[in-house]
C-alpha cells in the first residue's frame, strides 16, 4: 500500500521555503503545491555566478526557514533531474560565514550556519524515513501498508514445508530433545545474526539483492547469485505445491483414492490397511514401514500421481502429465496475481497463507492427541538421548536445518525489508520472526508424531518403521494415517490446505526476491512490473513442466540437491564476508544506528564478523564432504546427471568471481577504489570532497549516509 500524499517528496517540500535565486534552476517534479504555485511563465531565478573577488553571501540568520539545495549528479530513475542536499550545501553556509569577514557577526553567522546544517541533515533523515530514494529522486518506493503485512510475509516465507516434514524427523533421529541443544545454539550464534543482517541490509539501502551491493560493488555478483538460486528453486518448489493441490482435489471425494487397492494404478502386491498379508520387497517408499507392506497410499503417490511405472529413468521422461500440468498452472496463476501489484497484493494474501497453517496445525494436534498411541509417538519425539551429541552428524544436521529453515541467503529477506520504513525496528523483527519460525518447527513435531504414534500402534510396528521425512511423510505416511480416521475426507482437505498455504507464501517470497532484485537493478523493468512478473511466472511454469513428466521426479531430485545446496551456502558465506570484512561491521553498525537510533551490541558485531562466517564455512565444508552420488529409491543416477547437477550449482556460484573480475577490469583505478570508500566515523561532513570535474566512481555517494555506490548515470542506463 502506497504512502499518503503527506509523505511524498512534494508534500515534504511544502513545509520548506526554498530561497528564490539560491536553489536549483531545475524544477523539482511534483514539488509545487497548486495553492503556492508560481504564476504562469515565471521561471525560477538561477544563482548568479560569482567572480574570484566577489564576497560570499552571508549565511541565513538563526531560525530562518531556508534550505540550500543543489542539483544532484545525474538523473533520477524516471529520467528527470532531481534536487537534494549534499555536503557542499552543508559546508557552504559555514564557509560563507567565515568569508564574510565581519568579526562581530562571525559567531552569529557560524551559529546560524550550524542550524542550517542541522536542518539539511534532518531533511536527509526525513526523506529516508518517509521512504523516498536517498539519491534525491522524486520517484518513491512503496512501503508495507501495515507492519503486520511485513511480519506475516517474512514468517510465511520462513515457515515452509521443511518445518513440517524435516525438522520433526531430524529431532527424533538425533536424540529427541537433545537435538534442541545444538539447534538452539546455532540459532542464537548464527541464525539470528544472519537473519538480522539481511533485514538491516535491505531496509537501510532500500534495494533488492543485487542493487543493495552499491555498498561494495565488488561483491555485487553475490546478489546475482542469490537471485539465480531463487529462480532455480522456483522451478521445482512449485511442483511440490502442485502435488499438494492434486491431493487436495483428490480429497473432495467420499472415498479417498489412497485407501484401497482396486485402482487402475495398483499392483497385485498392494496391501490394504486391514490386511496383514503381503511382504513384497518394495521399490522403496522413503520409509522402513514399506518392508512390511506395499500400501495404497505409497502406490497412489508413486504410481497414481507421479506415474513412475511409465518411466525407466532420465533417458525416458515422457510428456508432462495433464493433471499435474493443470495444478502447476493454477499454482503459477495464484503466484502471479499475488505478486503482480507488488506488496500491495502480496501483503494481503499472506494474511491467509501465513496464518492458515497455524490454525490447521492446532486442529490436527487436538485431533492427534486423542488417538491411541499418540502419547507414545510424542514420547519418542522428545525422548532425550544426550549420547547422540557426541556424533558430528547431529551437529551438521542442526547447522544445516537452522540455516535452511530461516531462509537467509535467498534474497527474500532483503527484498521484503527493502519495503520497510527507514526507521522500522528490524532488530525486533528479526528476533520475533526467527523465534516464531523455530517454535513452529518444534510445535509441528507434536502434530506429526502424534499421528506416527497412532500409525505404529494401529499396525503394531515400532515407531522407527513409520518415522520418515520429506515427501514420504506428507504424501504417503500422513495421508495413510488420515485415511483411517472417521471423516477422512475432511481431515485430508484440512491437511492439504495447510501444505498448499505453506508452499504458496514461501514460493511468493522466492519469486518476489527475483522480481525485486532485477527491477531495482534494471529500472526499465520497474515501469513494467506486471509484464515482468508475468514473464517470470511463465518462464518458471515452462521450465517446471519437465518435473511433471512421468520421470519428472528424477529431474526434481537433481534440482532439489544442487540448485540450492552448496551454492546457497557459498553465496551467504560471501555475503557475510562482504558485509563484515569489506564494508565493515563498524560502518554497518552506524547504518543501523542511523535507522533505529542505537547501535547493535558487541555480541551482534562479534557474530557478524567472526561467528557467522565460521559457521557458514563449517556448513559449506560439511555439505561438500557429505555429498553423495544421487539416487532415488533403487534408481541410481548416471554419472552425467551428477555432472549436470554440479554444473547447475556452479552456474550460480561463478557469478561472484566473474562479476568481481569484470568490475576490476572495467573500472579505472586501484583495487581499493572498487570496494567501499573509507569514511570517518566522526562526522558525515569529514568525507573528502571530490576533485573538480572528477568522474571517478569512488566519489559518487548516492546511498544513505554517504555510502559509496555506483554513479547515477550508470544506475539510470539500465546497466548493472
Amino acid at each position: 500500500m502506497l504512502r499518503s500524499d503527506r509523505y511524498t517528496f512534494a508534500g515534504f517540500l511544502k513545509v520548506l521555503h526554498i530561497r528564490k535565486g539560491e536553489g536549483t534552476d531545475t524544477p523539482i517534479p511534483g514539488a509545487e503545491d497548486p495553492a503556492h504555485a508560481r504564476p504562469p511563465g515565471q521561471a525560477t531565478e538561477a544563482a548568479a555566478p560569482r567572480g574570484a573577488g566577489d564576497v560570499a553571501p552571508a549565511a541565513p540568520a538563526r531560525g530562518a526557514q531556508h534550505l540550500e539545495m543543489h542539483e544532484a549528479v545525474g538523473k533520477g530513475q524516471n529520467g528527470v533531474r532531481c534536487a537534494m542536499p549534499d555536503d557542499a550545501a552543508v559546508d557552504g553556509p559555514k564557509e560563507a560565514a567565515a568569508a564574510a569577514g565581519d568579526d562581530d557577526d562571525d559567531a552569529r553567522r557560524v551559529e546560524g550556519a550550524e542550524d542550517v546544517e542541522k536542518d539539511v541533515r534532518e531533511v536527509v533523515v526525513v526523506l529516508a524515513e518517509t521512504g523516498l530514494r536517498a539519491d534525491g529522486c522524486s520517484e518513491e518506493r512503496e512501503t508495507w501498508g501495515k507492519k503486520i503485512d511485513f511480519l506475516l510475509s517474512v514468517i510465511g516465507f520462513a515457515v515452509d514445508l521443511a518445518n513440517v516434514w524435516r525438522f520433526p524427523y531430524l529431532c527424533y533421529k538425533n536424540g529427541g530433545g537433545a537435538f534442541l541443544i545444538p539447534y538452539v545454539l546455532f540459532l542464537v550464534i548464527a541464525g539470528m545474526p544472519l537473519f538480522y543482517m539481511e533485514l538491516a541490509l535491505g531496509q537501510f539501502n532500500r534495494q533488492g539483492a543485487a542493487s543493495v551491493w552499491k555498498i561494495c560493488p565488488l561483491f555485487k555478483g553475490v546478489g546475482y547469485t542469490v537471485i539465480l538460486i531463487a529462480l532455480y528453486v522456483g522451478f521445482y518448489y512449485n511442483v511440490i505445491i502442485a502435488w499438494s493441490l492434486h491431493y487436495l482435489f483428490s480429497s473432495f471425494t467420499g472415498d479417498l483414492p489412497w485407501t484401497h487397492c482396486n485402482n487402475s494404478w495398483n499392483t497385485p502386491n498392494c496391501t490394504e490397511y486391514h490386511s496383514p498379508s503381503s511382504t513384497r520387497p518394495p521399490r522403496g517408499l522413503h520409509t522402513k514401514y514399506a518392508k512390511y507392506k506395499s500400501t495404497p497410499s505409497a502406490e497412489y503417490y508413486e504410481r497414481g500421481v507421479l506415474h513412475l511405472q511409465d518411466s525407466s529413468g532420465l533417458n525416458n521422461l515422457g510428456l508432462p502429465r495433464w493433471q499435474l500440468t493443470i495444478c502447476l498452472f493454477v499454482v503459477l496463476l495464484i503466484l502471479y496475481f499475488s505478486l503482480w501489484k507488488g506488496i500491495r497484493t502480496s501483503g494481503k494474501v499472506v494474511w491467509i497463507t501465513a496464518t492458515m497453517p497455524y490454525v490447521v496445525l492446532t486442529v490436527l494436534l487436538v485431533r492427534g492427541v486423542t488417538l491411541p498411541g499418540a502419547m507414545d509417538g510424542i514420547y519418542e519425539y522428545l525422548n532425550v538421548d544426550l549420547r547422540r551429541l557426541r556424533q558430528l552428524s547431529v551437529w551438521i544436521d542442526a547447522a544445516t536445518q537452522i540455516f535452511f529453515s530461516l531462509g537467509a541467503g535467498f534474497g527474500v529477506l532483503i527484498a521484503f525489508s527493502s519495503y520497510n520504513k527507514f526507521n522500522n525496528n528490524c532488530y525486533k523483527d528479526a528476533l520475533i520472526t526467527s523465534s516464531i519460525n523455530c517454535v513452529t518447527s518444534f510445535f509441528s513435531g507434536f502434530v506429526i508424531f502424534s499421528l506416527l504414534g497412532y500409525m505404529a500402534k494401529k499396525h503394531d510396528v515400532p515407531i522407527d518403521d513409520v518415522a520418515t521425512d520429506g515427501a514420504g511423510l506428507v504424501f504417503i505416511i500422513y495421508p495413510e494415517a488420515i485415511a483411517t480416521l472417521p471423516g477422512a475426507s475432511m481431515w485430508a482437505i484440512i491437511f492439504f490446505i495447510m501444505l498448499l498455504t505453506l508452499g504458496i507464501d514461501s514460493a511468493m517470497g522466492g519469486m518476489e526476491a527475483v522480481i525485486t532484485g532485477l527491477i531495482d537493478d534494471f529500472p526499465i523493468l520497474k515501469r513494467h512490473r506486471e509484464k515482468f512478473t508475468l514473464l517470470v511466472a511463465v518462464g518458471t511454469f515452462l521450465v517446471a513442466l519437465v518435473c511433471v513428466t512421468n520421470g519428472g521426479i528424477y529431474v526434481f531430485t537433481i534440482l532439489d540437491n544442487f540448485a540450492a545446496g552448496t551454492s546457497i551456502l557459498f553465496g551467504v558465506l560471501i555475503e557475510a564476508i562482504g558485509v563484515a570484512w569489506f564494508y565493515g561491521v563498524d560502518r554497518f553498525s552506524e547504518d543501523i544506528e542511523q535507522m533505529m537510533g542505537f547501535k547493535p551490541g558487541l555480541y551482534w558485531r562479534l557474530c557478524w564478523k567472526f561467528v557467522s562466517p565460521c559457521f557458514l564455512l563449517f556448513v559449506v565444508v560439511a555439505s561438500i564432504v557429505n555429498a553423495k552420488p544421487l539416487s532415488y529409491d533403487e534408481y541410481q543416477f548416471p554419472d552425467w546427471a551428477n555432472t549436470v547437477g554440479w554444473g547447475i550449482a556452479i552456474s550460480s556460484m561463478m557469478l561472484v568471481p566473474v562479476y568481481a573480475i569484470y568490475k576490476v577490469i572495467s573500472i579505472p583505478g586501484t583495487f581499493r577504489e572498487v570496494g567501499p570508500e573509507p569514511r570517518s566515523h566522526d562526522h558525515p561532513r569529514s568525507r573528502p570532497s571530490p576533485p573538480p570535474g572528477s568522474r571517478s566512481r569512488r566519489w559518487n555517494s548516492g546511498a544513505p549516509g554517504g555510502v559509496p555506490c555506483q554513479p547515477h548515470a550508470a544506475s539510470n542506463s539500465g546497466l548493472p
